[in-house]
């Protein structure tokens, strides 16, 4: 942890280097704000004219110089008036505004960092000299409006990249190149998986080859829950704005749900599943030998991400969940999380993909009493425990109705995505007077489990896909096997081999092309399907097929019975 923190402090101090080689460049240039993020830094800047690309390097070289003075980070505490009259002074109008937004919070005093001649207003830390600074490179530029505000003006954000050593440096920006090669947009534009339209920011068009990787994700999470004891249920899209009223996420997620006036009602589209599961528990009088109760759906949810955060699959505003809902005694919570965090655990082996767990614990805005909260944070932690589960803590990362683990994945490049989420809640039951009548005929209020394993399936499958590279496993590839013909006179020989695989439910395209046989290879190498076949006058009087692995490369001739067999034991042991 104290790595960690002590390198966000270098990357903010880059970021004041950065604002120092700007002011040098553009003496009039107008500073917005400056902190540290993941991988880097970044710095927003009013200009009096557009950067471009090419000024990059000019900056760079500008940092590089100031670095080699060897200058302090000299922290000064100043009143509030006082640095009113320094930022006004100044003229920067965007650090005046700081202060008094600060001033209205209650603040009597603020602080100022300075470094040689350039001081800025900063909360820091900061590195204590400009050589204690590590490796760094200026990566892009984009824009951002000031305080993230679409009403307020726009500025030019400059994006940097740091670490402590060049060799750590070298290493992200080598994966960075490795990336971008593995990008799942151009990949799936390449394999014609999906595609994206304007006339339908964040929502993905899938193709039929993309929807038969989808297609086998869906079935192998419901046969994965099924085999837990969930039930399937499907609920609509669209509900009253009263309901979410009830739920509370009017008042707490309002402007990121899409809703609209109809008549004298207000809609809205569901940005959630939660309470039209509830809406299905409260169809009956349930008894304690009913539960739990676990529903689980492919649920269909929309939310107003804003236009610049959409990224291919990754960030969308049209998401389906593996979602499910899990109703239970408080006795039976500890239980119920350990079952949802042995799915966790199985779900991610099949990808070869290691998990690693956070509980999340009480917000700010939190709803309900707090010890409630306490109750439901224990269950939590006592579950990871009790399963032998390492963890991390993320302090008030909690839902605003209750705690939850979050479950984030490594990817082939080392790259963090959060995937999977187990929420405990004991707010919604509340709220929308769920009951269940315990053995002493008594009234009760149920705990109510959320919980998602791929999280949002569009997103799962664009980290697969560059997880992979494209190469997908044999049971999630959208063709298995390539027949090629060596020539046309062998095509009616290659037709009944293709019938037999399809016959056997196996995938397959047959390249009746007038290419090459190398060019026909090459072009099944470059559409990443795992297997093909190369028929020509050998395996006609044989009968046999010469098989040629993506991995493999030519494994050689081999009875077509056999070949299916072991496509079929490659399939079911989904490795």
């Amino acid at each position: 942890m104290k790595k960690e923190n002590n390198l966000e402090t270098m990357r903010h101090s880059f970021s004041h280097i950065l604002a120092t080689a700007v002011l040098e460049m553009f003496p009039e240039a107008k500073l917005g704000m400056g902190p540290a993020i993941e991988n880097g830094f970044y710095y927003d800047f009013d200009l009096p004219r557009t950067l471009i690309p090419e000024d990059l390097p000019i900056l760079e070289k500008k940092m590089r110089q100031i670095i080699k003075k060897n200058e302090e980070f000299e922290r000064v505490d100043v009143p509030i008036k006082e640095a009113l009259e320094i930022s006004k002074t100044s003229k920067q109008n965007y650090k005046t505004e700081l202060i008094k937004d600060l001033e209205k919070s209650g603040e009597k005093s603020v602080s100022f960092y300075k470094t040689g001649n350039f001081i800025d207003l900063c909360a820091g830390p900061h590195v204590a000299s400009t050589n204690q600074l590590g490796a760094f490179k200026l990566s892009h530029i984009s824009g951002a409006y000031w305080k993230g505000n679409e009403k307020n003006k726009m500025l030019q954000r400059i994006y940097g990249y740091a670490f402590a050593t060049q060799k750590e440096l070298d290493e992200f920006l080598k994966n960075l190149e490795e990336a971008k090669k593995r990008d799942h947009k151009r990949i799936g534009k390449e394999m014609d998986l999906f595609s994206f339209h304007p006339e339908a920011p964040g929502s993905p068009f899938w193709h039929p080859k993309g929807m038969i990787i989808w297609n086998e994700l869906e079935k192998l999470g419901k046969a994965i829950r099924k085999k837990y004891g969930n039930q399937e249920i499907q609920t609509p899209i669209l509900a009253k704005s009263v309901l979410w009223e009830t739920s509370g996420h009017w008042d707490h997620y309002k402007e990121d749900m899409f809703h609209f006036k109809v008549g004298k009602e207000t809609y809205a589209l569901k940005p959630m599943d939660c309470p039209f599961n509830i809406k299905i528990y409260q169809e009956k009088i349930r008894s304690y030998k009913d539960l739990p109760i676990r529903y689980t759906e492919i649920g269909r949810v929309l939310r107003n991400e804003k236009s610049g955060q959409l990224n291919g699959l990754l960030r969308v505003r049209h998401i389906t969940q593996d979602d499910a809902h899990i109703f239970c005694m408080e006795k039976q919570v500890e239980d119920e999380i350990r079952t949802l965090l042995q799915m966790v655990k199985e779900y991610y082996k099949i990808f070869d993909i290691k998990p690693k767990f956070y509980f999340s614990t009480r917000p700010e805005d939190f709803m309900g009493e707090k010890k409630t909260w306490d109750k439901a944070e224990t269950n939590l932690e006592n579950a990871l425990k009790k399963e032998k589960i390492q963890f991390e803590i993320k302090e008030k990362d909690g839902a605003f109705y209750g705690p939850k683990i979050d479950i984030d994945i490594e990817d082939a490049l080392g790259r963090k995505w959060q995937l999977a989420t187990i929420q405990l809640d004991f707010q919604l039951p509340e709220r929308f007077r769920l009951e269940y009548i315990e053995d002493n005929n008594e009234k009760k209020a149920p705990a109510m489990i959320h919980a998602t394993i791929f999280g949002s399936l569009e997103r799962f499958i664009g980290i697969l896909t560059e997880h992979y590279n494209g190469h997908f496993p044999l049971w999630l590839a959208p063709v298995q096997v390539k027949v090629i013909p060596i020539s046309e006179k062998f095509e009616k020989f290659a037709r009944k081999i293709e019938t037999e695989l399809k016959e056997s439910d196996l995938r397959v395209e047959f390249d009746s092309s007038d290419e090459s046989v190398g060019k026909k290879i090459r072009n099944a190498e470059l559409e990443k399907i795992p297997y093909m076949l190369i028929l020509g006058e050998k395996e006609e009087k044989t009968g046999k097929v010469a098989v040629r692995s993506h991995k493999k490369g030519d494994e050689g001739q081999l009875e077509l019975k056999k070949l299916i067999a072991n496509l079929q034991i490659e399939i079911n042991e989904k490795k």
